[in-house]
């Protein structure tokens, strides 16, 4: 009897010291870093209008200037998803490539094609304005066809070219221009 209050103890020790390091990485994992508030910051703006549709219809127009096509859009959920496919091959990464597998007589990979994915989501915000929110990824492929790259694209200049293509295109629709 003696032995299982002792494992017992020993229980109750491990797990309550188990649950305060969950709970540490549980904070840990919940809280944004710098970087990516000020990610947020770059892929967010605020527009001073409750007209959810008008700037999704805007954010669409948008997207087709930049050469996306339209995959998904949930109006009521305020969102669009849109993709384009370009050429991701770099001649030097191909000679490269096909030097380093003449000289080790082997097969290497070089990257072929890319998706540049776009997601664009809306919300209200107080009474009279509404947020745009819109986000970069690319996944590029090699000549293996596998995915060599997935990853999100932080460049700023990207962003800034999209929420200014957007405020003039809601600036002009608000005057019938």
């Amino acid at each position: 009897m003696r032995i299982s209050a002792l494992i017992l103890a020993a229980w109750v020790t491990i797990a309550s010291g188990l649950s305060g390091c969950v709970n540490e990485m549980a904070r840990e994992a919940l809280t944004l870093q710098p970087e990516a508030l000020e990610l947020r910051r770059i892929q967010t703006r605020r527009f001073e209008t409750k007209d959810e549709h008008a700037l999704l219809t805007a954010s669409l127009e948008v997207l087709q200037d930049l050469g996306f096509s339209v995959d998904e859009t949930e109006p009521d959920l305020g969102l669009i998803v849109a993709s384009k496919n370009r050429d991701a091959s770099s001649s030097g990464e191909m000679i490269g490539a096909f030097f380093i597998g003449a000289a080790t007589d082997s097969e290497v990979t070089y990257n072929v094609e890319q998706k540049i994915r776009a997601s664009v989501v809306t919300r209200h915000i107080g009474r009279s304005g509404t947020s745009v929110r819109v986000t970069f990824q690319r996944i590029v492929w090699n000549n293996l066809g596998e995915v060599s790259a997935n990853e999100s694209i932080e460049e700023q200049k990207l962003y800034q070219e999209f929420f200014a293509k957007l405020s003039t295109s809601v600036f002009l629709t608000a005057f019938d221009i």
